[in-house]
């Protein structure tokens, strides 16, 4: 079994001595910074990190680690992702969600059912992306959500990406509901871009979860008000 499959480590007193992997559920509009300053501040330790950042608008698994189990970040990163998406026909934004600002706005009545799963098929595999402007990808040191603030768009070089898998769940034109299974580096935000442009329509993508790293699954994991009364109930014995 690898250290990382290896769970022994997440034991019910998530305390900070030796170290802990922590299943932490995301809030909606939380950064995966506050989460980690959370968990800092309620342990009252200094050495937190996480393996694998969640934009603000997304929920689910993120993977806090402390103390020692730092060290698992690397390879923990390195594990496949699950996500549940929502994605929206019709529109585009500069961000390739709904938090960015509307780029483009057609008609979408001539997208087919049959037309979504085919171009959904397409993209299991391996694959190149174009990273998004709205990321903390690093140009010269400079990251690219700081470009785009600014209005700046750059060109970018694509990365390889696989597609483990791309599972249609729901379909309600213009909404498209879709489960992925991938490797690490996989913007999701920019897989719904890309399916749009190969249907020949403007799409951005509107809910995700991460529903899945590695063996590590949302249904198991802590909300944060879970984890700090998980503390108070270890403080009080």
């Amino acid at each position: 079994m690898s250290e990382v499959s290896d769970r022994t480590d997440l034991v019910d007193d998530v305390s900070a001595a030796p170290g802990s992997v922590i299943n932490i559920n995301k809030p909606k509009d939380w950064t995966s910074f506050d989460v980690v300053k959370k968990v800092r501040n309620v342990l009252k330790i200094k050495k937190v990190g996480h393996a694998g950042t969640l934009d603000p608008f997304a929920t689910g698994v993120l993977l806090v680690c402390t103390g020692r189990a730092t060290k698992k970040v690397n390879s923990l990163v390195l594990e496949e992702k699950e996500y549940v998406g929502k994605v929206l026909l019709g529109k585009s934004t500069d961000t390739y969600d709904y938090t960015g600002k509307v780029t483009e706005e057609r008609d979408f009545s001539h997208i087919t059912e049959e037309a979504i799963f085919t171009v959904c098929n397409s993209f299991v595999g391996e694959i190149e992306q174009i990273p998004p402007m709205f990321s903390a990808k690093k140009n010269k040191g400079v990251r690219l959500y700081s470009l785009a603030r600014k209005g700046i768009t750059i060109e970018r070089k694509p990365n390889k990406v696989t597609i483990h898998e791309l599972e249609v769940l729901h379909v309600d034109i213009p909404e498209v509901t879709i489960k992925v299974v991938c490797s690490k580096g996989t913007y999701i935000r920019t897989l719904a871009h890309d399916i749009g442009r190969k249907l020949d329509c403007p799409a951005h993508l509107v809910e995700l979860e991460r529903t899945r790293i590695g063996t590590f699954r949302v249904d198991e994991a802590l909300s944060i008000s879970d984890f700090i009364e998980r503390q108070r109930e270890l403080a009080i014995h």
